[in-house]
């Protein structure tokens, strides 16, 4: 995986990759926020707090990234934040330093819908009497009582946030209900004084309770939708066996772990943090990291990783990362990044949100002058204002995005498919093409050289040495493939470079060479001898370079062949499967690589791709995409190398494989964390899915409070039936979004995705 899985902390570049860097960050977890008007609020009120860039609060999750100007310590504001977040209505709750996990919630948080269920009680129980004839309402003092322990002692936290909003000019959803259940209590406090009997109080009680509730389930479901990121950083043990010089064993809590300690792992042991392996031999489990089912062998120099489960036999490793900085910690934080990010579409429920406060007071005020002058009594134009004020509660809106993009990702993630953001979601509408890169993407990326064809004159031996020393200290798969032939690395060629797109140049034994492309074919092109042997390379889809001698002033089209190679590449498993299922889904799919037209049709032929564009560069490959947009389609790139981050920025939606390099999953929207070309058909329908909840969520939160609000103010509703209702539509959103959670890639069970 790369290694640009930076801590969310730090620095980041954005998805895009082209953008300035902006400054430091921090991430503070806020506690309270229940609507959509609460995260602007939080955002508003961090703002202000000089040195703060931007801020970004997520109402699902609690979590609200802090941007700072560059330049500012972060340390020097943490205090600041704190009390930016407390003055505003909030509280920030701080995780663990070294794990970085999310707090746990409240052991205690039942107990506040619990009591307000109990106090809401007797009043429900005298509406249900009312339904059957019967008077079990409770003595009017007693009603008094009650409603005033649920009005100020249930209700206390809601007013606290209600002032909040007032002290920042905004408005919240609490202060709808504050206003609204204050109305009712003291309309039947002032009737009761009056010795009127007809009373109000169960209006604002059973709001209350129902508030109460609602929050309580919400957080639940909040909880079980952003589950992915606490599953992750569960899988780090809290104990780790460490060695000694001596080689004997002690066993240390696992924050206590420092690069550089040697540490044993047991068969069936998860590992506690990311090492390199240097005695033994296991299979490891790693499906709970990357989503692979199959074990994962592992021997002396392999990495490992925290949370991956040794399956057999002990090993010792040295550690290379703890905490924070793991694979397993970095993967973490950029799941809750993505979770946290904004979708596009969510802009549209934030200009609602931002007049939906005033709004709804106004049409409350309306709806208690319009009963006044219809000749209705003050007590019910004001139940009825009331009604319209409880029912009208934003929660619904504000959760409709952030609850399924939470479950969204945290279900892609478990399944080895990491989103850098939320834009990634809206990216994967209206795609049209899906173009593939060859050579490690949708073929292993692991060639041999399954043939070496001298001209006359020199030997296969003198051939493949001299090829080996151009290639010496490469990490380029074609250049592995002839140092494992020569059987070591030799000494480097003099005057080394890189031929972009071509090959690569340098001088060994005083010979001035270059291997690469058909590009740097003399302007003869190939010997006759071996036109033959390289159309049958192209005809078996062979990758092909051709070892030039030439001149130091030589063009690339100068010089004398001396040897042509040929590399064979085996397909990735799964890779014409993938083809088929894109195609099952109506994507046009296309294959563009920088191999030679022959070898590039064949592979193609294999995986079943009709489109195929050969012999292209980096900018080539962008350039193809700039046609396709030109022609109105929007274009995914799948993609593994250096080569191909330009064509992975320019595609509507950038996806980098598994094992790929850290330039390609720096421009890239989303990445694989296991090389399986089975996993891009799976990201986008999970990337579809879950823009369908969201569209499906802000659908049913504008239509509820459409029809609701009317019904209310028209008096179809009364207080208490439109708390439930309201209460009702926030877990009807937070339920279809925890849908995304169950969602597994096509053809996988549950148990090779837990």
């Amino acid at each position: 995986m790369p290694d640009d899985l930076s801590p969310r902390a730090a620095a980041s570049h954005p998805p895009d990759g082209n953008a300035a860097p902006t400054g430091p960050g921090l991430d503070l977890l806020v506690e309270g926020m229940s609507c959509a008007s609460c995260v602007r609020r939080v955002e508003r009120a961090l703002a202000k707090v000089p040195g703060v860039e931007s801020a970004q609060a997520n109402f699902a999750t609690g979590h609200t990234r802090v941007r700072l100007r560059p330049g500012t310590d972060p340390a020097a504001l943490e205090e600041a934040l704190d009390k930016a977040v407390e003055k505003a209505g909030y509280a920030v709750l701080h995780p663990e330093p070294e794990s970085g996990a999310t707090p746990p919630r409240r052991a205690v948080a039942w107990l506040l819908p619990a009591l307000a269920g109990l106090l809401a009680l007797p009043f429900l129980a005298g509406m249900v009497g009312m339904g059957l004839g019967r008077d079990w309402m409770p003595p009017p003092l007693a009603q008094f009582v009650l409603a005033t322990l649920m009005q100020f002692g249930i209700g206390a936290g809601i007013y606290r946030k209600a002032w909040g909003a007032v002290r920042s000019l905004t408005g919240n959803m609490e202060l709808l209900v504050a206003i609204g259940t204050t109305a009712a209590w003291a309309l039947s406090t002032v009737l009761m004084l009056n010795g009127d009997h007809h009373l109000y109080f169960e209006a604002s009680a059973l709001v209350l309770a129902f508030v109460s509730l609602g929050r309580f389930l919400e957080e639940r479901a909040r909880h079980a939708a952003a589950g992915a990121v606490e599953t992750l950083l569960k899988l780090r043990p809290d104990t780790a066996t460490r060695l000694d010089e001596q080689g004997r064993e002690e066993e240390v809590p696992t924050a206590r772990l420092r690069r550089g300690d040697r540490i044993a792992i047991r068969p069936g042991a998860r590992i506690p943090a990311d090492a390199e392996l240097e005695e033994g031999e296991a299979g490891v489990d790693e499906s709970a990291l990357t989503g692979e089912s199959r074990a994962v062998s592992k021997s002396p120099g392999d990495a490992l990783a925290a949370g991956t489960v040794v399956l057999d036999g002990r090993l010792v490793a040295r550690v290379t990362a703890t905490g924070k900085d793991t694979r397993l910690a970095r993967i973490a934080a950029l799941v809750e990044e993505a979770g946290s990010s904004r979708a596009p579409i969510q802009r549209l429920a934030d200009r609602v949100s931002a007049v939906f406060v005033p709004v709804v007071l106004a049409i409350a005020l309306v709806t208690f002058l319009g009963w006044l002058l219809a000749g209705a009594a003050a007590q019910v134009a004001l139940l009825h204002a009331v009604a319209v004020l409880v029912v009208a509660c934003p929660c619904a809106l504000g959760l409709a995005t952030p609850a399924a993009v939470v479950a969204g990702t945290g279900a892609a993630a478990r399944a080895g498919i990491l989103l850098r953001d939320a834009e990634a979601i809206e990216r994967a509408r209206g795609l049209s093409v899906v173009a593939f890169d060859k050579t490690g993407t949708l073929t292993e990326g692991r060639p041999r050289l399954a043939a070496l064809v001298p001209v006359a004159g020199v030997t296969r031996e003198e051939a493949l040495r001299l090829a080996a020393r151009l290639q010496a200290g490469s990490e380029h798969p074609l250049a592995r493939a002839v140092l494992a032939e020569a059987g070591g690395t030799p000494q480097p060629a003099e005057s080394f470079r890189a031929l972009p797109g071509r090959g690569v140049e340098g001088v060994a034994e005083g010979r001035h060479l270059r291997l690469g492309s058909d590009r740097l074919l003399p302007e003869g092109g190939a010997p006759e001898a071996l036109a033959a042997a390289s159309a049958e390379q192209a005809r078996q889809g062979y990758s092909q370079s051709w070892l030039v001698e030439s001149t130091p002033a030589s063009t690339p089209g100068g010089g004398c062949v001396l040897a042509l190679l040929g590399f064979e590449d085996a397909p990735r498993a799964g890779a014409a499967e993938a083809v088929a299922r894109l195609q099952a889904m109506g994507l046009r799919t296309a294959m563009l690589s920088g191999d030679n037209e022959a070898a590039a049709t064949a592979a193609a032929r294999r995986f079943g791709i009709d489109d195929v564009a050969a012999r292209l560069l980096p900018e080539d490959k962008a350039a193809r995409l700039a046609a396709w947009h030109a022609e109105g389609r929007r274009v995914a790139m799948v993609g593994d190398g250096v080569n191909d981050a330009p064509a992975l920025a320019a595609a509507d939606l950038g996806i980098a494989m598994g094992g790929g390099t850290d330039a390609a999953f720096a421009a890239a929207h989303l990445a694989l964390l296991r090389p399986d070309p089975r996993l891009v058909p799976a990201a986008l329908s999970v990337l579809h899915a879950t823009w369908r909840t969201i569209a499906q969520n802000l659908g049913w939160a504008f239509a509820f409070n459409t029809l609701a609000i009317p019904a209310a103010a028209l008096g179809g509703l009364s207080p208490a039936l439109a708390g439930g209702a309201m209460a009702l539509s926030s877990l009807t959103v937070l339920g279809n979004a925890l849908r995304l959670t169950r969602w597994k890639p096509e053809g996988e069970t549950a148990r090779e995705h837990r």
